[in-house]
């Protein structure tokens, strides 16, 4: 069953919290999900970007009082913003008849803007993030179909190669078009198409908004807010620098990342291995569906960084899980015979983290030097994810 963890981990908020919103892109199957989690209760659903389901809200007190009993799933709640305030009388209202959890079921497809509404709901709604599928959710496929096509259910099960590029571009249009401006000003779709392109071509690379603005015709301001806004809407991913007190100096502006390795593709015109293989992004390509995955993978509440400095020390994922896990440095490499370099041992001397790792394309675990171990993607991520069932 893809999503199984994740479906875990909102069956148990649901537990503890009245309200728990799930956050992800569109498509990546959140409604899928919710349905698979109400068909083990009473449940109702609305889909409030149909407009029957959302006449049934006219006087949504008198809605949920009717199905008080039952999980009430909202979906694509941004079309009715109001409805915050609304949720934290009825969730006051059940708390005192003695009903805590388990009330309302939130799917949202921008982050931060559903995170701003929901602030009427303090201490009453809990937040479940949910990306793509990753490696661990894959079964036995080869990583290689995973990176190609990316962790989008419909591009990820596509019958060919030739089928999922199509989705995918259906997908970008779609987001394009239609969905970019439910959430923000009017942002002409070639213009907004022509940036994230950019930004898929400088895959990894440190943000330069002033160059991205110059090559656009726009202001520098403007450039962040269209980056803000696709970071919002959990498309591209801003990786920021890690900060500790090393006495060094330190780059200060974050990467960025399309955060799903078939969209990358398909916003560059990649439409098979070859094609990918023979491309100059692929290294990034990799290096970006390694930080997805084990950020996906790791414990929740780990904080992702880079490392680097102005005199050339580098990592690619520092994480930051906390406790007595403390820090761990990740340098992401294809081909394992290319091992570490210079400033990758710098870097790891500066961090001085508890674990460091190689992560290549291969299976094969083996040691670097005492202290760094050379692994495979699909076996990080099954370390990192055996971390949430340790004390």
């Amino acid at each position: 069953m893809l999503h199984r963890n994740i479906q875990h981990e909102l069956e148990l908020a649901l537990s503890r919290q009245a309200a728990v919103a799930l956050l992800g892109p569109r498509q990546v199957g959140k409604t899928t999900l919710a349905h698979q989690v109400a068909g083990s209760r009473a449940s109702v659903y609305l889909d409030l970007e149909n407009p029957s389901d959302r006449a049934k809200l006219a006087e949504p007190e008198l809605f949920f009082a009717r199905h008080q009993e039952k999980l009430v799933i909202l979906d694509e709640i941004h079309r009715a913003p109001d409805l915050f305030l609304v949720l934290r009388g009825v969730i006051d209202q059940g708390r005192r008849a003695g009903r805590r959890t388990g009330r309302f079921l939130i799917l949202g497809s921008a982050a931060i803007e559903l995170m701003r509404q929901s602030e009427t709901l303090a201490g009453r709604i809990a937040f479940v993030d949910m990306g793509p599928l990753h490696a661990l959710e894959t079964g036995n496929d080869t990583i290689e179909t995973l990176w190609l096509r990316g962790g989008f259910p419909d591009s990820y099960l596509a019958n060919n190669d030739a089928e999922s590029l199509a989705l995918r571009r259906d997908f970008i249009r779609t987001y394009l078009e239609r969905d970019v401006p439910m959430f923000g000003p009017r942002i002409p779709s070639e213009t907004l198409g022509r940036f994230w392109t950019m930004l898929a071509h400088s895959q990894g690379c440190l943000l330069n908004a002033s160059k991205l603005a110059a090559n656009l015709g726009m202001t520098a301001p403007t450039a962040t807010s269209y980056l803000g806004l696709l970071s919002d809407l959990l498309l591209v991913r801003r990786l920021q620098p890690f900060h500790r007190n090393v006495g060094k100096r330190l780059v200060k502006s974050p990467k960025t990342y399309v955060r799903d390795s078939g969209l990358l593709h398909a916003l560059i015109g990649i439409g098979d291995v070859d094609a990918l293989l023979g491309h100059p992004v692929v290294g990034a390509s990799w290096e970006g569906l390694v930080i997805e995955n084990l950020i996906s993978a790791a414990p929740r509440g780990t904080q992702a960084y880079f490392y680097r400095t102005s005199a050339g020390a580098e990592i690619d994922l520092v994480l930051d899980i906390g406790g007595r896990h403390g820090v761990w440095a990740i340098e992401v490499k294809r081909n394992p015979t290319q091992g570490l370099q210079k400033g990758n041992h710098h870097a790891i001397a500066d961090i001085a983290p508890k674990r460091s790792f190689l992560v290549h394309g291969g299976l094969d675990c083996f040691p670097l030097t005492k202290d760094i171990e050379a692994i495979g993607l699909r076996e990080l991520a099954q370390l990192l994810a055996g971390l949430n069932e340790q004390p």
